[in-house]
């Protein structure tokens, strides 16, 4: 399957879609405002994410994947956000433990996932191109102190 855009997450053929553990719904853009539901599909990105589930054994709840320009600035997101290009999705760990989270970053890390946003309640995740100089994950805290915290994981 083609990496591409469709105008709703409706629009994907579900006869095609092959990642059990998640749906286009949930990926697409939930503004509801600015589009009708807008989905990018990258079966890379997906292959990544469903490794991560499967690893880890447990739901992962995506609160934000694919934003439209201005879904994104409505929601104070960077102008360059990967969440543009559905390249991201932010993962709810509200009531999870030090393990599971820590569990979340290990495994994120092995597949593939090269941005990591820390937040007290979620882990933002991306798989952005890393062009040398930069060589390692990009990593930030949403001033929050979660960066030292998700840090303290074991």
């Amino acid at each position: 399957m083609e990496r591409g855009l469709y105008p709703k997450a409706s629009a994907f053929k579900l006869d095609r879609w092959v990642w059990p553990h998640f749906t286009p719904l949930e990926l697409a853009c939930r503004c509801g405002k600015f589009c009708g539901g807008e989905y990018f599909h990258d079966p890379d990105f997906l292959d990544a994410l469903e490794a991560v589930r499967v690893r880890i054994g447990l739901p992962l709840r995506i609160n934000s994947a694919r934003r439209r320009a201005l879904h994104n600035a409505a929601v104070g997101g960077a102008p360059l956000s990967q969440h543009r290009v559905a390249l991201a999705v932010d993962i709810d760990v509200a009531g999870w433990g030090d393990r599971a989270r820590g569990a979340l970053r290990k495994e994120a890390l092995a597949a593939g996932f090269t941005g990591f946003g820390y937040g007290t309640n979620f882990l933002h995740l991306d798989r952005r191109r890393l062009t040398p100089p930069r060589t390692r994950p990009a990593q930030w805290d949403y001033n929050t102190g979660g960066m030292t915290r998700w840090m303290s994981y074991p």
